[in-house]
């Protein structure tokens, strides 16, 4: 080469090595950051809108939820099967483990500085360096420190369960840039969500925690960043936590009007039933109510008269989430999609509203229902037909065109028209009625067994049951135990099993877990129905990388009519409100609650002292 081309050479090599340093370098360290678009507040925001910022502290609370629990671990394998509420939990607040980064109520998916006062990252989201707040603190008070998120990604990689031991497989590089600041540079297996996913996790204290033992069930209480500490446990039956008067964030705009409660008591019950009738008694001071018979007819009892008690309905701005019947696609009854269909048919709604819910409840037609990433009722556009068109099989033509619904009923129980379409589907897959029981081309009766958690669930599933027999189809209901349930959900031990799926306005990595085929035969995944679809796969991923808000939509649309066509899931209904029951002297704040409706960490105590 000659001398002056390789002078050029030279110079031009440099100026790409410093162009490929520049992202890095020149990143502008930021307060929030947000999946699509900006974040609503700015850097000198005061505090989050759907907070009253003067609201008062001292008093208490007491909460209530149905699980066990043997352990105040919550990120351990050990802790999968019992219910650690508190500890780390966005409903009651992380009151004892607190996470890089806090989420907004009130926007789809922006999260704003808390450990990490500053973020950076690039554009391509090929890294992100969390600034740890010099201000931050244990509880023991010392300081947090970048060696502590370093030292609990690779606690919870070697001894976490998931999500959490999986968050360094999309991780090239963790490097320790200064004593508060740690960068992680991503793989190619990472996408544009994740660099929020691993904003969410929670930091461990390395000084006081055995890393040898990490991995066993404990009830020693473990030191924390948070609001609160634990002060008393009684095994499976109550947490309860002290607020800190040395909290490191108190004053920080994203916890003005939050944390109120001195103390919080979190008990735990055998049963819904069990937990409402604590609630009657003055037990527990909350009680979000997800039942329409419950909230027509359970509130007859003294404290509602005298107002002791008072009611709070709020009008739903979210996705509808999916409820229903899920089947189990690895059994081989339920591997033709003609099958599913047919039995989807005979899910009488209309019925069951009319005759055990008192009209309460709206069908769900779409995975995000009620919001406008939802398919139903919208004909594909271009970047969906772009996304699905390697898979012309996997979308029916009326969910591709918006013109699809689900069958109303005359609301007998035994529409003849209903039963009629649901048996020529039946017959198209091999099956006839014979001596009044549907069978096989082998003569085998067709049967199975639906798992059911508790008696709502086994109402439902009594009636369609009803349906179900008219066309000489046998379903046995097993209603089994929590513990039980919860054993054989995680191992796929079911026919058909009901569960619900929460939707928001920012599905991302979770679809994996309940959709993905990589993790259909994963036991403890939340892929109950055995999914194992590459249109599906193909969707996710889209959705993933998404750049945009309306490729974003586009892309979810397009998920919704796979997992729509694919029917593998008996839709059953949702409510258009949220109720939430509490003690009068509970109060939140005024006016409409946020995106992700009413917040619990930010009520308070009316009767608290100053």
């Amino acid at each position: 080469m000659k001398p002056l081309l390789a002078a050029i050479a030279m110079v031009a090599a440099a100026a790409g090595g410093l162009a490929g340093l520049s992202a890095g370098a020149l990143a502008e360290p930021v307060h929030a950051i947000a999946m699509h678009g900006e974040p609503a507040l700015p850097a000198d925001f005061t505090h989050f809108p759907y907070v009253n910022p003067d609201a008062p502290k001292g008093g208490k609370v007491t909460y209530g939820v149905v699980g066990t629990f043997d352990s105040v671990r919550p990120f351990i394998v050990r802790s999968m099967r019992t219910t650690v509420r508190g500890v780390v939990d966005p409903e009651y607040g992380n009151l004892v483990y607190e996470t890089l980064m806090q989420r907004s109520q009130d926007e789809p998916f922006t999260l704003y500085g808390l450990l990490a006062e500053t973020v950076e990252w690039d554009e391509d989201r090929s890294f992100i360096q969390y600034n740890i707040n010099p201000k931050a603190r244990w509880s023991d008070g010392v300081p947090v420190t970048a060696d502590d998120i370093i030292f609990t990604m690779e606690l919870l990689r070697d001894k976490g369960r998931p999500p959490f031991s999986t968050r360094l497989n999309q991780v090239a590089k963790m490097e320790k840039v200064g004593d508060l600041s740690v960068r992680f540079t991503f793989n190619e297996t990472s996408n544009r969500e994740f660099p929020l996913i691993l904003s969410m996790s929670p930091v461990l204290p390395k000084h006081a925690t055995d890393a040898d033992t990490y991995d066993q069930s404990t009830l020693e209480p473990g030191i924390g960043s948070g609001p609160y500490r634990i002060s008393e446990i009684k095994t499976g039956e109550r947490i309860t936590f002290t607020r800190r008067e040395d909290y490191w964030a108190r004053d920080l705009p994203i916890k003005r009007g939050i944390d109120n409660y001195d103390e919080i008591v979190v008990e735990y019950f055998l049963s819904e039933t069990a937990q409402f009738e604590a609630f009657k008694k003055g037990v527990v001071d909350v009680y979000p109510d997800g039942s329409a018979t419950n909230w027509a007819r359970g509130y007859d009892f003294p404290a509602v008269a005298n107002g002791e008690v008072l009611r709070q309905e709020y009008d739903r701005r979210t996705p509808s989430g999916m409820y229903g019947f899920v089947f189990n696609t690895r059994r081989p009854l339920f591997e033709d999609v003609r099958v599913r269909k047919a039995l989807t048919l005979l899910f009488d709604f209309e019925w069951a509203n009319r005759s055990l819910y008192d009209l309460s409840y709206t069908r769900t037609q779409s995975f995000w229902d009620g919001s406008e990433l939802s398919s139903h009722g919208v004909p594909a556009d271009a970047r969906e037909r772009e996304i699905l068109a390697p898979f012309p099989d996997a979308v029916s033509d009326d969910i591709m065109e918006g013109t699809w619904a689900l069958p109303v009923t005359d609301g007998s129980g035994r529409d003849r028209k209903v039963s009629r379409a649901a048996l020529t589907m039946l017959e198209e897959a091999g099956y006839r009625i014979e001596g009044g029981r549907l069978i096989d081309e082998a003569g085998k009766p067709f049967a199975f067994s639906l798992m059911t958690q508790n008696e709502g669930q086994e109402k439902l599933a009594v009636a369609f049951q009803r349906s179900l027999a008219a066309l000489g189809i046998q379903m046995a209901i097993r209603t089994v135990d929590d513990a039980q349930y919860q054993q054989r959900s995680q191992t796929f031990d079911y026919d058909m099993i009901m569960k619900s799926f929460p939707s928001s306005m920012s599905p991302g990595i979770e679809q994996i877990g309940r959709w993905g085929s990589a993790t259909r035969d994963r036991d403890g995944s939340f892929n109950f129905a055995g999914v194992a679809s590459p249109a599906v796969d193909a969707a996710i991923d889209a959705m993933l990388n998404a750049r945009t808000a309306d490729d974003f939509r586009s892309s979810v649309r397009a998920f919704d009519r796979v997992l729509l066509s694919g029917h593998y899931v008996i839709p059953a209904f949702h409510l258009g409100k949220s109720w939430v029951a509490h003690r009068a002297r509970i109060a939140a704040p005024e006016g409409p609650p946020p995106l992700y409706g009413y917040y619990l960490p930010a009520w308070w105590d009316t009767t608290a002292k100053p």
